[in-house]
């Protein structure tokens, strides 16, 4: 049950639900999926190679680990690791990342014909879908969560970057942010991601793409139910 004064109470009625089952198990808007995703809050790092572990060996090298800054000129030496090749332009970046609930906002990329993209690297084409990733809102050993009064103020929808929800999954946290600034592609191979049980209600999507348009072009529509909400939110803090 949602608590009094967050934006799903707009919903909140026997013929609505904010979540609905995801029957069919698809990749589509609207949907949870679980994903490993980078935080960005942090410096990535690259490697440096020192050589091969051992002359014989291909697929094993000893490395130096180093900051990855923009501002640095671009050193690019490839592994002598015959399966990880470096091309022009490119390095290596590490990135800590963890497997988090994610919501599919952009699913409508066309297919590309095959004959058009024929002698071209597979990434200049591949098929991705766009997520923005749940951080629980909880403070517990694992996870640092969220101030309470922080979390109070986006729950009342100040904010166009976040949107509080507790996610109808089993043994997560009992509140989770949404964070729509952190919007990012995975790649629609079956080992990038794994669909959840469940989805956004078209009503709720529409919320969503509510504050989403908010966050991007800087206000809510004048029909929004989010608007009349923190109107409401006004009459009653």
């Amino acid at each position: 049950m949602y608590p009094d004064y967050c934006v799903q109470q707009i919903i909140a009625d026997p013929k609505n639900n904010w979540w609905v089952r995801n029957e069919e198990g698809t990749l589509c808007r609207g949907a949870i999926v679980f994903s490993f995703v980078p935080h960005f809050d942090q410096t990535p790092y690259t490697f440096e190679p020192i050589g091969r572990t051992a002359a014989t060996e291909h697929n094993r090298a000893d490395v130096k680990v180093e900051p990855l800054k923009v501002d640095r000129p671009l050193k690019q030496v490839a592994l002598p690791v015959a399966a990880a090749p470096l091309y022009r332009g490119e390095v290596w970046a590490a990135y800590k990342a963890k497997r988090r609930p994610c919501l599919v906002l952009g699913d409508n990329a066309a297919a590309v014909d095959k004959s058009l993209t024929r002698g071209m690297p597979k990434s200049s084409s591949a098929s991705t879908v766009l997520v923005a990733p749940y951080y629980g809102a909880d403070k517990d050993g694992t996870r640092a969560g969220y101030n309470k009064d922080f979390v109070e103020r986006i729950r009342h929808c100040e904010y166009p970057q976040f949107i509080w929800d507790m996610l109808p999954l089993k043994d997560g946290p009992e509140a989770s942010i949404l964070r729509l600034d952190q919007l990012q592609p995975i790649g629609t191979h079956y080992n990038s991601y794994k669909v959840s049980d469940f989805k956004l209600s078209k009503i709720a999507l529409e919320i969503v793409d509510d504050v989403m348009k908010w966050l991007i072009w800087g206000g809510l529509p004048e029909e929004s139910d989010v608007l009349a909400y923190k109107e409401l939110i006004k009459e009653f803090m």
